[in-house]
């Protein structure tokens, strides 16, 4: 599993989103977009404007995640304009099968995000349809939160689930990921990590991001090590 770090713009200066971009434009994978709407999520930040703008900058690609309560409706715009993944939640699709095609017959990859609280197992028939599983690791809606040990279990069964599967499906966490976290993280079987305020509250963004990467790959060996060459 290769190690990919998205920073999480939820967590730059909103009035110099093209300048916190190209500060980790060198290091990071993703820079990593939080759309969210005050009704799924009861905060409010960016959207399709916004990420339109973004995208005429940014080096890197687009990992937009729709905290919205009508992703269905929006998530392949998002798709359109540009976003080179877009991820909606569980929670709030009423068609996931059919937003899931649509993100990717819109040229995207589509993501599935589910809560804290709410188990994977239900969706294991639709690793066909997404290309990433996102498992929040904070309750979603705000920035620099508090990582929750508890949903590490989650993250496990759901790397179990992909690997059953067999595809090419992507696995990240998103909350409360910092130097500290990572690891654990790493170690449950999570290759794409979105980081906020390890990055961008850093004096260096840059450095935090390869000391991220550094951290998440270290686990993700010794992980491998111990299980005699497989993550299980």
């Amino acid at each position: 599993m290769t190690v990919q770090i998205a920073p999480s713009m939820l967590a730059a200066d909103f009035a110099r989103l093209a300048d916190e971009a190209a500060a980790v434009a060198d290091v990071a994978d993703w820079l990593h977009i939080d759309v969210m709407d005050g009704h799924f999520v009861p905060n409010l930040t960016i959207g399709l404007p916004v990420v339109s703008a973004l995208l005429k900058h940014a080096a890197l690609p687009l990992d937009c995640h729709l905290m919205i309560a009508d992703p269905d409706r929006w998530a392949p715009e998002y798709a359109a304009a540009g976003a080179r993944n877009v991820t909606i939640h569980a929670e709030a699709a009423a068609a996931p099968v059919r937003t899931l095609r649509m993100i990717r017959s819109a040229g995207a990859r589509a993501g599935l995000a589910v809560n804290p609280g709410t188990p994977i197992e239900p969706y294991a028939d639709l690793l066909g349809e997404v290309d990433m599983l996102l498992v929040m690791t904070v309750e979603p809606g705000f920035g620099g939160q508090g990582f929750l040990d508890l949903v590490l279990p989650k993250v496990r069964r759901a790397r179990q689930l992909v690997a059953r599967h067999g595809g090419e499906v992507w696995l990240q966490v998103d909350g409360g990921v910092t130097h500290e976290t990572i690891g654990r993280c790493a170690e449950a079987g999570a290759d794409v990590f979105v980081a906020g305020t390890a990055v961008f509250g850093a004096e260096d963004p840059a450095a935090a991001v390869e000391h991220l990467k550094a951290a998440a790959e270290s686990a993700q060996a010794a992980a491998r090590h111990h299980a005699g060459g497989e993550v299980s």
